[in-house]
């Protein structure tokens, strides 16, 4: 429930609207619900009597609800290993019963020792397919794109927050920085070429959810989980820039990076920068977490979207309250508006998003998409007529403003969505997923790249947004995730498309 203090991991249990499934590297974290089966007649509470525990009832039964699903997870895994390993001893039984047979044959019948050899070469040929077949699955979520380094090379790694990061946007004027929010409290700033914090802004009392940034004034939208978002001014001052990094080197991309502790970070942190603690504006409406705000064309409005169920859109120089869109069945997971028209799109847990039109005065229209099957992590607005939606359910779906009964494209996925952003020049598609890996696809639904992952570059835990910058000729995606670090990437369009 809504964040008003307390532990990093209790604030970041409000970052984010509650799952019922399973989040890759953070069960205790974005879980708050189980509908797992017990045995019959077993009560939560029966199987905690007898146990000496300060914990409130409620707790102890989510942490024995999750600690059922690790358990059955981790079985699930054991039993697949115990088939695969059958599978191998038995085919290595009939590969040493093959070789048996060559040293009792007759040495001088040179065509039964062929026969014998190419026998046994097939077979051995037959152990390596069924292995690498077995375990495709597997290791192509480690595998990249042929020549990822060179599409997609790492620009900076943004280091200092003590918490998850779950949004992150760049400016829209001049200097260019990156903000990032989190659930440790606090929206950073940092300069993009050299990966330095230059200023922190502390004015909430819970997570910081989402950060979006004025069309054409040096000011910065947060939404919360003290279920208010706040606008507040910002002054930088970018430092010198530092030669860019070695990427040259080779990296062993197939290496998983796992087992590197999340609290292993480099770089510095935000220990003494300028820091903001008073808004210029406070928008509290909201009777639940604010789970994301955006401005709208021109910046005297804003909209945002909370677990409340309700979307509002305030007036930027009074924080007065316009209008409460409602009409969404759960929670809503996230708010994005149109870069040149009054237009609003909403997503939720329900399923759906919706489209509003705020373009006359007098109506307020609204459209209903039910393309989804579970909850609608975002849904952006692209330069031009089309809306792109991410789900939970594993696909990302394009479609035509003037003709949105069915998708134009649809992009399945081996995981969960998260925030997705469409860069505005070129229409390529950021694809963070719950599973690390951040994929790039076209509008037509053709995948374009991955990024490259492995102990030395690339997220370690869940992958959570991404953003683009098209400034200055060059094309950078920003992506933030669970491992508390934002990195930078610097994206080679030309090859890319040629790639394509």
């Amino acid at each position: 429930m809504p964040v008003e203090g307390g532990s990093s991991s209790g604030s970041a249990s409000a970052a984010r609207h509650p799952k019922q499934k399973r989040k890759a590297h953070s069960l205790s974290i974005r879980r708050t619900n189980s509908t797992e089966e017990r045995p019959p007649g077993t009560h939560r509470g029966d199987m905690l009597e007898g146990q000496d525990s300060k914990l409130p009832l409620s707790l102890r039964n989510n942490l024995l609800d999750l600690f059922g699903q690790i358990e059955r997870e981790f079985e699930n895994l054991y039993i697949e290993n115990l088939e695969l390993r059958r599978e191998i001893d038995s085919l290595n039984e009939r590969l040493t019963g093959d070789g048996q047979t060559i040293e009792g044959g007759d040495p001088t019948k040179g065509a039964l020792k062929t026969k014998a050899s190419h026998s046994t070469s097939q077979l051995s040929q037959k152990l390596k397919t069924t292995y690498k077949a077995s375990t495709s699955k597997i290791v192509s979520s480690f595998k990249a794109t042929t020549g990822s380094r060179a599409l997609c090379q790492l620009l900076k790694e943004y280091v200092g927050h003590r918490d998850g990061i779950w949004d992150l946007s760049v400016t829209r004027t001049q200097p260019v920085v990156l903000g990032t929010a989190s659930a440790d409290h606090s929206a950073l700033l940092w300069s993009i070429e050299t990966g330095k914090c230059l200023l922190r802004y502390a004015g909430h009392a819970g997570s910081v959810n989402s950060i979006k940034f004025h069309p054409t004034e040096q000011m910065a939208l947060t939404a919360s989980g003290d279920q208010t978002a706040h606008i507040w001014r910002y002054m930088v001052q970018l430092p010198a820039p530092q030669p860019p990094p070695d990427v040259s080197a080779p990296c062993d991309d197939d290496q998983d990076s796992s087992d590197r502790e999340e609290g292993e970070v480099d770089g510095e942190g935000p220990f003494e920068v300028p820091t903001v603690r008073v808004a210029t504006a406070t928008l509290k409406s909201h009777q639940g977490v604010v789970i994301a705000a955006d401005w709208l064309v021109g910046g005297r409005q804003v909209v945002t979207a909370s677990w409340d169920r309700a979307a509002n859109l305030y007036e930027v120089e009074t924080s007065e309250l316009v209008h409460t869109l409602t009409g969404h069945d759960q929670e809503l997971t996230h708010c994005c508006t149109h870069p040149t028209q009054r237009l609003v799109v909403t997503s939720s847990r329900d399923t759906t998003f919706r489209l509003w039109d705020f373009r006359d005065p007098s109506i307020h229209s609204v459209n209903v998409f039910q393309g989804h099957t579970d909850t609608v992590t975002s849904a952006v607005f692209t330069v031009g007529d089309n809306v792109v939606s991410g789900s939970d359910d594993r696909t990302v779906k394009v479609w035509d403003l003037k003709n949105m009964r069915s998708p134009i494209a649809t992009i399945r996925t081996d995981s969960a969505v998260n925030r997705i952003s469409v860069s505005a020049n070129q229409r390529i598609i950021a694809l963070p997923h719950d599973n690390r890996q951040v994929r790039l696809f076209d509008m037509s639904g053709v995948r374009l790249a991955r990024l490259p992952r492995s102990n030395r570059m690339g997220h370690r835990r869940m992958v959570c947004c991404s953003a683009w910058n098209e400034e200055n000729q060059s094309c950078n995606l920003f992506t933030c995730g669970f491992d508390r670090q934002a990195i930078g990437w610097n994206i080679n369009i030309p090859a890319l498309l040629q790639e394509k």
